[in-house]
């Protein structure tokens, strides 16, 4: 692939491709046009009655950008990870120009989970997420779709489609419908960092509220 950017990654993520590695220890870097895209309707997050019960009672704080290596480090955590030390450097990089952003979880001062992406336009491109705590993705992607949706966003990139995101709502689109919405997206401005309150309290009560 040659030497990537941040313009460079910038520019696939605005065609509709996206990078990603064999493992941790191999530098090689390939482009990935899935010929059936993953995404999470805004309006579409499912969330359980267990679900809705453990984040009305749920102690944990929700940040956004307060420690985004770690969300990296916390994603690449894994026996099988995409993440190797370049990837990991552009986004830090994208980071750093405000175009990634991190959610985390907190349990008192301990990070037990978090979900990073990329953002261009009104276009939230998934990148990964962990758990350390039983919902604590789940409570993260709940936060996550109530962000973007408070944000003004209009598309919800995951990429690819797992059973996880499939139970909470996430659907499968054909590459013409989604390269449609990813026009319309980028059309648009949105804002990552809007101030709203986001406790787990907070996002339940709204989302009850459109769903």
């Amino acid at each position: 692939m040659g030497t990537l950017t941040p313009e460079l990654l910038l520019h696939g993520y605005s065609v509709g491709i996206f990078p990603m590695s064999e493992g941790r220890d191999d530098p090689e870097i390939f482009w990935v046009d899935p010929r059936r895209r993953g995404i999470m309707p805004l309006d579409g997050f499912h969330i359980s009655r267990s679900l809705r019960r453990d984040m009305r009672h749920s102690s944990w704080k929700i940040t956004i950008n307060r420690d985004f290596e770690s969300v990296l480090d916390g994603c690449a955590d894994r026996d099988d990870t995409w993440i190797n030390a370049e990837i990991r450097q552009l986004y830090g990089a994208l980071h750093t120009r405000g175009q990634a952003h991190s959610l985390e979880v907190w349990e008192e001062d301990t990070l037990v989970g978090g979900v990073y992406g990329v953002v261009l336009g009104a276009a939230f491109f998934g990148e990964s997420m962990f758990s350390r705590r039983t919902n604590a993705s789940k409570i993260a992607l709940a936060c996550l779709v109530d962000r973007l949706n408070q944000g003004g966003f209009t598309l919800f990139d995951t990429q690819f489609i797992t059973d996880h995101l499939a139970s909470l709502g996430g659907v499968e689109i054909s590459r013409a419908q989604y390269h449609a919405k990813l026009e319309h997206a980028k059309a648009r401005s949105a804002s990552f960092t809007a101030a709203i309150n986001s406790t787990p309290q907070d996002v339940i009560q709204r989302i009850t509220q459109i769903s």
